[in-house]
């Protein structure tokens, strides 16, 4: 069973680091925004598996970071990590989520009802989509 549960910011980098920037410096996962935000982590087993940061000004809520252990992925916790970030948006007034997505998560957003804005970059050899998704009206994960 996974539990989702509102972590500290610091709890996400070690996940941050593996996951997303292989290589980096544990003390470079830290973003300057980390205390605007709250954070999420999934637990399986007791063992965290999975964390995600939510940032928002007004309806407009962006999620950041997700990232799920190697040994966790395809059991459902970006899923899980995914729709309590919805959910939370939802319950707090948002109408639109977004995210900049790599390539090789994008088909994973696809799938959960986001859409490609049309715009996209790269930084630092990763090419982002802009991608979306309103949510106004309840059940849309």
């Amino acid at each position: 069973m996974i539990t989702i549960e509102q972590i500290a910011p610091e709890n996400t980098w070690r996940l941050r680091r593996d996951v997303l920037y292989p290589g980096q410096k544990m003390f470079e996962m830290e973003m300057e925004e980390d205390t605007e935000g709250i954070h999420f982590g999934a637990f399986k087993d007791d063992k965290l598996g999975g964390v995600i940061s939510l940032f928002w000004k007004g309806a407009d809520f962006q999620f950041r970071k997700l990232a799920v252990d190697p040994a966790m992925q395809y059991m459902g916790v970006g899923t899980a990590l995914l729709t309590q970030v919805i959910d939370h948006a939802r319950e707090n007034g948002g109408t639109r989520i977004w995210c900049n997505a790599r390539d090789t998560a994008y088909g994973f957003y696809l799938k959960a009802g986001f859409k490609h804005t049309g715009e996209y970059f790269t930084r630092n050899d990763y090419n982002y989509n802009i991608m979306e998704k309103e949510i106004t009206s309840p059940g849309d994960l």
